[in-house]
């Protein structure tokens, strides 16, 4: 089979992923030695190579969807395992460095429809962004809104710059220096999933630092 151009980088993104898989996998096995130089730098290079990783699948998934509509696999889950398995990953990538903190309200159903992957690598990126901006602390909530499920992010950062929650377009990232491939690609996901005529979205604003809300209907 013959390969065009876009096939072949699409190959090449597939492929420096799983490199980047295979360095993150020897970081994990270095110790640390509870000096704080030392295991920060190996910290930082550990979540450069997850957000490396984040990266180049939001960059093949936005590849597909260019060429064909994103259809989302909804099934029944837990909101519930969900933001277990969120808040395991936060307290695995903080390394103790923040607090992680998670809050569900008693009135979130004990199954949603949705695309659990898409949706998970959607909160990850969150997770990842207010994990490199937040001061002490991040929560993960998950709550009913307006009748949709949402999934949020808070940080103590000193949130999103005004221009972001200006245009609601997230086409930067968390803080100035970003490409905003992480929210345009959260942003797709959300509205990739629809209910009886309406879309999911995703919500940004500030209230004591960086708020990002995914909301499924």
């Amino acid at each position: 089979m013959k390969l065009d151009a876009t096939d072949m980088y699409a190959a090449l993104m597939h492929e420096l992923k799983n490199n980047l898989g295979l360095l993150t996998m020897t970081l994990d096995a270095i110790p640390l030695r509870g000096d704080a130089e030392h295991d920060g730098r190996l910290d930082d290079a550990r979540l450069l190579c997850q957000r490396g990783i984040e990266r180049l699948q939001q960059a093949l998934l936005i590849y597909k969807a260019a060429n064909q509509a994103l259809h989302p696999v909804v099934d029944a889950y837990s909101p519930l395992d969900m933001l277990r398995e969120l808040r395991d990953t936060a307290h695995s990538l903080a390394r103790e460095r923040l607090v992680v903190d998670t809050l569900v309200a008693d009135r979130v159903p004990d199954l949603w429809f949705f695309d659990r992957s898409l949706v998970e690598m959607a909160m990850i990126n969150a997770i990842h962004n207010s994990l490199a901006h937040a001061r002490s602390v991040i929560r993960i909530e998950a709550d009913m809104v307006e009748g949709c499920l949402a999934f949020t992010v808070r940080d103590d950062s000193a949130g999103y710059p005004p221009h972001i929650l200006a245009s609601g377009s997230g086409e930067m990232s968390h803080l100035s220096g970003g490409t905003g491939l992480g929210l345009r690609f959260a942003r797709m996901i959300a509205e990739a999933h629809e209910n009886q005529g309406r879309f999911g979205e995703l919500r940004l604003f500030n209230d004591n630092g960086a708020v990002f809300r995914f909301m499924l209907p």
